[in-house]
């Protein structure tokens, strides 16, 4: 049986990395219905406990120092959000060669095209775009270790 809240965590981490990355270095406002998908409140205006998790997601990541905001916008963004140095760091670095699993080697690409692929940023886009929750598993995993 799987958890299936934990694979939605990873999905929730790769998005927010992704999103910050792209932006990097300047400062944005980080809407949870950009990691979670489509904005759902019950009849009381209450939000769907898988909109929670996504920005209890990015709250984590800023409680573990990988991002950095300057405040909440009530329970919908973070504003300001950028990548801390440690998460831009974590993201820009070039993995090791046991934790390529989802990169292909291919000897035709030159040897910058290989590196630039090699990098963590890259294995974690190929991982969210593949869909495949085990891969992304994998590959935050291998990140957050």
């Amino acid at each position: 049986m799987t958890d299936l809240h934990i694979d939605d965590f990873y999905k929730d981490v790769a998005k927010i990395f992704i999103h910050l990355y792209n932006s990097f270095p300047n400062k944005t406002v980080l809407y949870v219905d950009e990691i979670s998908g489509s904005v759902e409140q019950d009849e009381f205006g209450l939000y769907s406990e898988r909109y929670l998790s996504a920005l209890s997601a990015m709250l984590w990541l800023a409680d573990s120092g990988y991002i950095l905001y300057s405040s909440c916008i009530k329970q919908e963004a973070l504003d300001q959000a950028v990548l801390s140095e440690k998460g831009f760091l974590l993201l820009s670095t070039r993995t090791s060669s046991s934790a390529m699993t989802i990169t292909e080697q291919d000897d035709e690409l030159p040897a910058s095209v290989m590196r630039e692929s090699h990098r963590n940023i890259n294995l974690l886009r190929k991982a969210l775009a593949s869909g495949s929750s085990i891969l992304i598993e994998q590959q935050v995993s291998a990140l957050l270790a």
